[in-house]
């Protein structure tokens, strides 16, 4: 939880948000998986830049062509590889370096861990 991650379509850096199902706590905080990778956890880049998001595409449309950003909304893939040797609930940990893809053709990678605890 509050470890950030970028998109290769959005405008701003995300905070990753994580419930506390796991009932795994590090640095007081709930740890994240990689199965953690809904709206839930990831909310917005801010907005999106890539056509092949259907917003993105028709508000480019309607201004005949401008490319006109909209508001991200990402659809992701569980997160990979994640720990190889942590699990937690049965799940991977989620760790620095991960990446999922966005149904929208971004790729998104964990750029600050959430803990400096090392896992093991």
């Amino acid at each position: 939880m509050g470890g950030a991650c970028s998109c290769s379509f959005g405008a701003a850096p995300a905070t990753i948000m994580v419930l506390p199902t796991n009932r795994v706590m590090i640095q007081g905080r709930p740890a994240a998986t990689i199965s953690d990778s809904t709206l839930v956890n990831v909310p917005t880049f801010g907005v999106c830049n890539t056509l092949t998001n259907p917003t993105v595409a028709a508000a480019t449309a309607a201004a005949l062509g401008v490319l006109t950003p909209m508001p991200c909304l990402p659809v992701l893939t569980p997160w990979i590889p994640g720990s190889p040797t942590t699990l937690l609930g049965g799940q991977p940990a989620l760790t620095v370096g991960s990446t999922a893809v966005c149904a929208w053709g971004g790729v998104v990678e964990i750029t600050v861990p959430g803990s400096t605890t090392v896992l093991e």
